[in-house]
């Protein structure tokens, strides 16, 4: 597919796998995603059908261990800004890449596999989650579904970033400056401001351009402002370190340095006390070292 934009997205692509590569060994992930568990949707027999990553029902599939993501922009027509949609896809694989990556153990309850541990998350046989959603309105968040999320995103889009630098690729204008912001994880409060505040009902979203900003803006709001705001909060002046931890805890399964890092800086027992649910009644994670 990124042939079909030319060689300029093809660098883009593969300048990013490279970053990609590098920083994800240093974390501890050494296989990433197979290319060719990655299948794109480019066209779309519908008009004003609008593709990227905050398409709806597309990511990363456990079980299958593979991913299905759209392009970005108007898949009813040729793609435009195709260094835009290259830097996007180069985020959605790089996100992809860590869910691929990250811990996970399995059970098989009535017949059907189920998945207890994932990465820092862990659940219990009968549904009991770790951590609690958050309440509305959280600044910060204390679920570690999102904390891996935000994570996860973290590190797609500073690759995205870097790759954009790297080759000077310059912040376009109008609505792709939205896409193209949030890729890079520039996306900031002011540019939330102008973008809705809400999404529409699922049964009325048709994959416009417009609710796929609804939905880039619900992601900002609801996963990513939280865990940055999670890292100030709890990292404080190591915010970069804590997110370190928190990556290669989640690649590795093992708990334990990340719990020291917390109890060091914030008490013992300081894992279970930012993050288990009061409703939580399955068996406790191994935090020891």
């Amino acid at each position: 597919m990124l042939a079909d934009l030319g060689s300029d997205a093809l660098e883009v692509f593969y300048t990013g796998a490279a970053i990609l590569a590098d920083r994800y060994e240093t974390l501890g992930l050494h296989r990433l995603l197979p290319t060719d568990r990655v299948w794109v949707g480019v066209r779309s027999t519908r008009a004003n059908v609008f593709g990227g990553f905050h398409y709806a029902d597309q990511g990363y599939r456990h079980l299958q261990m593979g991913a299905v993501v759209t392009r970005y922009g108007r898949l009813d027509r040729t793609a435009e800004a195709p260094g835009l949609v290259a830097l996007d896809l180069l985020r959605a694989y790089a996100h992809d890449c860590l869910h691929y990556g990250s811990y996970r153990e399995y059970r098989v309850r009535d017949g059907e596999v189920y998945r207890v541990r994932y990465g820092l998350n862990i659940r219990s046989l009968d549904g009991c989650t770790y951590s609690a959603p958050d309440p509305a309105g959280t600044v910060s968040t204390r679920n570690l579904g999102v904390v891996m999320e935000g994570a996860t995103d973290r590190e797609a889009s500073a690759i995205a970033r870097q790759a954009a630098q790297r080759l000077g690729i310059a912040e376009p204008t109008g609505v792709d400056r939205f896409a193209f912001r949030d890729v890079t994880g520039r996306l900031a409060g002011d540019d939330l401001a102008h973008l809705p505040a809400q999404q529409a009902p699922a049964e009325q979203r048709t994959a416009s351009r417009q609710d796929f900003l609804a939905a880039l803006a619900a992601y900002g709001r609801g996963v990513n402002n939280p865990y940055r705001a999670f890292l100030a909060d709890i990292g404080g002046s190591d915010a970069d370190g804590l997110h370190d931890v928190i990556v290669s805890t989640m690649i590795s399964g093992c708990l334990a340095p990340l719990s020291a890092w917390l109890d060091q800086r914030h008490g013992l027992g300081a894992f279970a006390a930012l993050f288990r649910a009061a409703s939580y009644c399955g068996p406790e994670p191994d935090t020891s070292m």
